[in-house]
């Protein structure tokens, strides 16, 4: 497996990789054509990458895309599920299926918290939404995100870096 920068080229594959966060339980509670329309889906993709967007992508040993995280910074007028703060960025992260549980998703996020901690001022906090019951919790937990906030059935989580 292979970890590199997120880039404009990647829009498409941040797409599917948004869908399964999205789904992450496996039920299909949003088709891909659902999730390009709906405006506030569209928060975390629209004009990737917009300056100050970071990401990378994780690819198998064929070069092809298994998954990604980026982060991006929202407003309080159009806030992401997972919203802190306007200098705090809201991270989304995917692996596709068939390539979970062999470390990808730890990877991608030690990754990006690298890319937060280069970037001009640096990031000092990244935040996130999980839902009840998602099993990722245990990783970013272990990685030293904690809970700040809770919306329905969802945790707001910070990783102070």
């Amino acid at each position: 497996m292979r970890i590199r920068p997120a880039g404009a080229p990647d829009s498409g594959l941040l797409l599917r990789v948004l869908l399964e966060a999205y789904n992450w339980n496996g039920e299909e509670r949003f088709t891909a054509a659902e999730l390009a329309a709906d405006p506030y889906a569209a928060r975390y993709l629209d004009g990737w990458p917009r300056p100050g967007d970071f990401g990378v992508v994780a690819e198998d040993d064929d070069g092809e895309p298994v998954g990604a995280a980026w982060a991006r910074t929202l407003t309080a007028d159009a806030p992401g599920h997972g919203f802190v703060a306007p200098d705090v960025p809201e991270l989304t992260i995917g692996v596709l299926p068939g390539h979970r549980g062999r470390g990808t998703g730890r990877a991608l996020l030690e990754a990006l918290v690298r890319a937060a901690a280069a970037r001009p001022g640096p990031v000092a906090r990244l935040s996130l939404s999980v839902e009840d019951g998602n099993p990722a919790v245990r990783l970013y937990v272990s990685l030293g995100f904690t809970a700040v906030g809770r919306d329905g059935g969802s945790d707001t989580m910070v990783l102070e870096l």
